[in-house]
C-alpha cells in the first residue's frame, strides 16, 4: 500500500514497483485520512475484509488533510494496525524528519531517488526485504497482560 498525494508519483512508483517487482495488490490512497479509513474499514472502505491489511505501506510525510507524520503516530499507537510495516519514502532529506520519523515508530526512512532507474532499485530494496527477507506478522496477535 501506498499513501502518496502527487499522482504523479503514484504513476511512477506503480511502473517502478511493476518493474522491480509486480504492482499486484497495489493500493493507492491519497493521504492519511484516506489510509487510516482503508486501514480500519470505514467509509468507502468499510466492506473490505477486515483480515485483508497490506503487509507494507509507504508513506508520504507531505499529504493534504492528514500528513503522513499523524497518519504515522495514528497508526503505531493503534494496537490492531501498529504491527504493519511503514517505510517512509519522501522527497524530505530533513534531520528532523528522520528522526520524528523514527520517535514516532517508522520502520524505515527512504528519500526518494531522483531517477527512474533509482526508484526502481529503491523499490526492488524495499520488496526485497520486507517481503522475502524479514518476517512479519501477517496480523495482530493477542498478548497477555
Amino acid at each position: 500500500m501506498m499513501a502518496e498525494d502527487d499522482p504523479d508519483d503514484r504513476l511512477l512508483a506503480a511502473e517502478a514497483l511493476r518493474e522491480a517487482y509486480t504492482d499486484e495488490g497495489l493500493v493507492f490512497v491519497e493521504d492519511g485520512e484516506k489510509l487510516l479509513a482503508y486501514l480500519r474499514r470505514e467509509g468507502d472502505f468499510a466492506l473490505l475484509a477486515e483480515d485483508d491489511l497490506p503487509d507494507i505501506i509507504l508513506l508520504d510525510l507531505n499529504m493534504p488533510r492528514k500528513d503522513g507524520r499523524e497518519a504515522l503516530r495514528e497508526i503505531k499507537q493503534d494496537p490492531t494496525l501498529r504491527h504493519i510495516p511503514i517505510v517512509v519514502f519522501t522527497t524530505s532529506q530533513s534531520e528532523e524528519d528522520v528522526v520524528r520519523s523514527y520517535d514516532l515508530g517508522v520502520n524505515s526512512f527512504i528519500v526518494k531517488p531522483t531517477s527512474f532507474n533509482g526508484l526502481v532499485e529503491a523499490m526492488q530494496s524495499v520488496i526485497s526485504y520486507w517481503a522475502e527477507t524479514c518476517r512479519i506478522p501477517r496480523k495482530r496477535v493477542s498478548t497477555p497482560s
